[in-house]
């Protein structure tokens, strides 16, 4: 009978929990501040709160698994606001959360009432932490008579330990910390002591991992400096590095566990390769531009040192109103760590067919060249190029036929500051270039200068409106516009310029018709309103300007209008409905599609 009753009694109890669990719960969560009108705490206690997040359809075991954690939760946000005399209740239709016996729980939960008594601010009494790199005040708020905030005291403390990295002491850490709550004058005492350990240097680097790339090109790539005094900031670049070729999918630097008696410390690099081969495309479609067909293939361990060896091929103007259809190939191989761990050599090769209003070009090119960053926003570009191309000048009647031969010496300067190079919603964008040429036919010579800067700021509380900016400068010196390359003279309108525009309608006059300018101007202008997560409306405005001159002695014309974007994790989906609204260069509608945002 005993053996019966037990195992009856089993059974029930076990029915009874699955039923606890599987009935709704909680109707309503209240969050009570007591003693206290401290609007702020009350908003982070509300904010934090475990119970608050929980939706509609939970079940009664999931509020007391909630209700029992929300105590540690709470003290929490009381300790990072000073208040270290608190009292936390929480009750679960009337009782204690923490009382509740597990095996007896509640069939239902309709309410629960958080109650805290904050008790008095706490302020620091003694702050004291050492010993220091450098013996001025920190500048934290950790001192005497200060707000005695949890986060204050853990950010000090991790500030305190990271500058004795900065300076060499790898294996600095806390040795020993008392803190004290005096709850009688709600003062709060704190000592740090920290441990400083030998100074170091950078030793031997180790390689593992899954990769096809030479050891000697992931040290190489990574620059981590042999022989120097360690940085922790030396090892944060190293490994942004790797990641910065794309021939990783992950990258780890760590350290030894221990300085070597030499007083070096190695470090390990352990990286795992992504699949070497990618093959990738586009489209773009205009109404009046016709449709644009890229793809691109490439290889980033090409010769086992993680070169990106790239192939990129283009269609454009398919079923375009104002020209021809043009041709595009091109190869590029880039090369990192060269001359340093921070220059990557590239080399291209490119043939091409353009087939535009006023002119047809078959050209091939050859251009090679480093770029160096000098930080981690701005880089350099130098480059020596040669390109040879027969143009027929289709403005001129009768036509003319001339032949290029262009060296070229391109210098480049890029200030990245964006947030997002896709989609970027705050920073800004600044490159600058200057190209000077000899045309060795005819014995000329020139340059082409251009610049680009765009600016993005996102406004209100939730930053789901953008405002962006670009502007556009360019400007040939040198030689006229019918002797100069054609892709050295300046066009307005389309969508890389003013969108409502037919492509390349703003030229400048010549004998025989129109032909690109010598200058050139762009403003543009967006808002850009995000309605979901993936989902968003933009208005803008673009206006161009193409001068006859190098600075200026031309006309201009604008265009509007509204746009969609739809967020992909390649960039967002375009497309953008726009119309003329000054200069007589076009009338009607023109629509744009395409993969990224307009600037």
């Amino acid at each position: 009978m005993i053996k019966y009753k037990l195992i009856r009694l089993l059974t029930v109890g076990i029915f009874g929990i699955v039923f606890s669990g599987s009935a709704s719960a909680l109707e309503r969560v209240d969050v009570q501040l007591i003693g206290s009108a401290d609007a702020d705490l009350q908003q982070s206690l509300q904010a934090n709160s475990v119970l608050r997040t929980l939706d509609g359809n939970v079940t009664t075991g999931d509020v007391i698994t909630a209700a029992r954690s929300e105590y540690a939760q709470l003290i929490e946000v009381l300790y990072s606001k000073g208040y270290y005399s608190s009292v936390v209740s929480v009750l679960v239709d009337g009782r204690e959360a923490a009382l509740i016996d597990p095996f007896r729980e509640p069939a239902r939960v309709d309410v629960v009432q958080i109650r805290v008594e904050p008790g008095r601010p706490f302020r620091f009494g003694r702050a004291n932490i050492g010993p220091l790199v450098d013996t001025s005040p920190l500048k934290s708020g950790f001192k005497t008579g200060a707000p005695a905030l949890a986060d204050v005291v853990r950010s000090t403390v991790k500030e305190a330990v990271e500058d004795w990295r900065h300076v060499g002491y790898a294996k600095a850490e806390v040795a020993d910390q008392s803190v004290l709550a005096r709850h009688n004058t709600a003062q709060l005492d704190v000592d740090v002591e920290i441990a400083t350990g030998r100074r170091a240097t950078f030793g031997k680097v180790a390689v593992t991992g899954e990769t096809a790339v030479r050891e000697k090109r992931v040290r190489n790539i990574a620059g981590l400096p042999s022989g120097k005094v360690f940085d922790p900031d030396a090892v944060k670049k190293a490994a942004a590095r790797l990641r910065k070729v794309g021939t990783f999918k992950t990258v780890q630097v760590t350290e030894a566990d221990e300085i070597s008696e030499d007083g070096t410390l190695d470090m390990q690099i352990n990286v795992i390769d992504r699949k070497p081969r990618r093959i990738g495309g586009g489209l773009e479609l205009s109404n009046l531009d016709g449709l644009t067909v890229s793809g691109y293939w490439l290889h980033r361990n090409f010769l086992g040192g993680a070169e990106l060896f790239r192939i990129d091929s283009e269609i454009a103007q398919i079923g375009g109103t104002s020209s021809g259809i043009d041709y595009a190939l091109s190869f590029r191989l880039e090369k990192p760590a060269v001359y340093g761990p921070d220059t990557l050599f590239f080399a291209e090769f490119g043939t091409y067919y353009t087939d535009e209003e006023a002119y047809i070009e078959k050209k091939v090119e050859l251009a090679v060249g480093a770029s160096h960053e000098f930080g981690e926003r701005l880089t350099g570009e130098l480059g020596i190029g040669y390109s040879y191309s027969r143009v027929t000048d289709l403005y001129a009647t009768p036509n003319t036929k001339r032949t290029l031969q262009m060296f070229s010496f391109p210098i480049a300067l890029t200030y990245d500051a964006r947030n997002d190079r896709l989609d970027a919603t705050q920073g800004f964008y600044l490159k600058g270039k200057a190209t000077p040429f000899y045309e060795s036919v005819q014995g000329r010579s020139g340059a082409h200068l251009s610049f680009d800067a765009r600016g993005y700021y996102a406004v209100g509380a939730e930053k789901k409106t953008v405002l962006a900016g670009r502007l556009q400068l360019g400007s040939l010196i040198g030689v006229t516009a019918q002797d100069a390359p054609p892709d050295f003279l300046f066009y307005s309108g389309g969508g890389g310029t003013v969108r409502g525009q037919p492509y390349q309608s703003l030229a400048t006059p010549v004998a025989g018709g129109t032909l690109g300018g010598r200058s050139f101007a762009g403003l543009s202008g967006e808002v850009r309103q995000s309605i979901t997560d993936t989902i968003g409306v933009v208005a803008f405005v673009d206006a161009g300007y193409v001068g006859a001159d190098s600075l200026g002695n031309g006309d201009w014309h604008a265009g509007a209008g509204l746009g969609l974007r739809y967020k992909t994790p390649v960039g967002p989906i375009r497309l953008d409905v726009a119309a003329p609204v000054a200069g007589n260069t076009g009338n009607g509608v023109q629509i744009y599609i395409g993969i990224g945002q307009a600037f």
